[in-house]
């Protein structure tokens, strides 16, 4: 089979496509035939040796993956050869197959396609365990999105309009921000022009936001901290943009709020039945169109480098597919 290979640390054009041997599996294990698989900002990071989890090499990055079961070992009862399916982990999701342990295999509901069922793994879950499980969001409460037209910031703004809540969108071009009003925001930020505190401030009569989701960090994370409610609550997701910001304690008394830790791949690990509960759900509202993927682009798996570019580039909107 082909795969993509990262063989040591470094630039994302050292990435290598070759022809290794089919997998096999183990017990409590399935092996997948890769339909398509969604590329995340955490892939260029994992390729760069910049992630909080490092594979041995050589290794396959891409963890959000649909496709069909072509094998399974002893003791897998929850799918069979034939099934069609989604995974999300953190590596080996950028080749023709894939090895998974049959917990962390989900079937795809009749309805959906495989581009689909790819983009909705990783973004909404993280998301979804964000908001929900994290925040609590109410119906009614104010969302600040930052990083909001991409694939973790797109699925965000769903899944809060779905709970009832009204969603601010932050991002930094005005195309952005205007597919991010399409994708259902309530109110923009372009936070490359315009203050964002002050900006929220306008937007919410000077309450401030209940929740703020940040997987942008940088200079960004204080300016958005500032502008929370009082007993706010602000959602750690990553670091987009760069340096992991040092946010001054003295605002998180004064605003008696909470600063929450996002980590989907450790969730999913640590907590599997919750995890799956999220899934009913999330595939319960795209079945009855309150979600959708939002794709940027499809590319053939060749041609990932060119993918990865366009996303450490920040030219991405929604989701980008890779199609084996």
């Amino acid at each position: 089979m082909k795969a993509v290979l990262c063989t040591s640390f470094g630039s994302i054009d050292n990435l290598i496509i070759e022809n290794i041997p089919d997998l096999i599996p183990a017990n409590d294990e399935v092996i997948i035939n890769v339909k398509a698989c969604g590329l995340n900002f955490p892939d260029t990071l994992i390729v760069q040796g910049k992630y909080q989890f490092k594979s041995d090499f050589p290794f396959s990055p891409g963890g959000e993956v649909s496709g069909i079961v072509m094998a399974i070992g002893d003791n897998v009862t929850n799918v069979k050869v034939g099934d069609k399916v989604m995974y999300g982990s953190v590596f080996g999701g950028f080749a023709e197959q894939v090895k998974a342990k049959a917990k962390d295999v989900f079937k795809m509901p009749p309805t959906m396609d495989f581009t689909t069922a790819a983009s909705s793994m990783l973004t909404y879950g993280t998301s979804y365990h964000a908001l929900v499980n994290r925040a609590n969001l109410q119906s009614g409460e104010t969302l600040l999105v930052l990083g909001a037209a991409g694939g973790v910031g797109t699925a965000a703004i769903q899944i809060a309009k779905a709970l009832g809540a009204i969603v601010i969108a932050a991002a930094s071009t005005d195309e952005k921000l205007e597919f991010c009003k399409d994708n259902g925001a309530d109110y923009t930020v372009n936070y490359t022009t315009e203050d964002i505190k002050s900006k929220i401030k306008e937007i919410t009569n000077g309450k401030g936001v209940n929740v703020i989701y940040d997987p942008v960090g940088d200079k960004f994370s204080e300016p958005a901290l500032r502008s929370i409610a009082w007993k706010g609550r602000y959602l750690v997701v990553g670091f987009a943009a760069g340096d992991i910001p040092k946010i001054p304690l003295n605002l998180v008394l004064l605003k008696g709020c909470q600063i929450m830790g996002v980590f989907w791949g450790a969730f999913f690990k640590n907590e599997p039945q919750q995890n799956a509960e999220n899934f009913t759900a999330i595939v319960k509202w795209f079945a009855q169109g309150k979600l959708k993927s939002r794709i940027h682009k499809e590319f053939p798996l060749e041609r990932v480098v060119e993918a990865m570019h366009a996303m450490i580039n920040k030219e991405v909107k929604g989701k980008i597919i890779l199609i084996p």
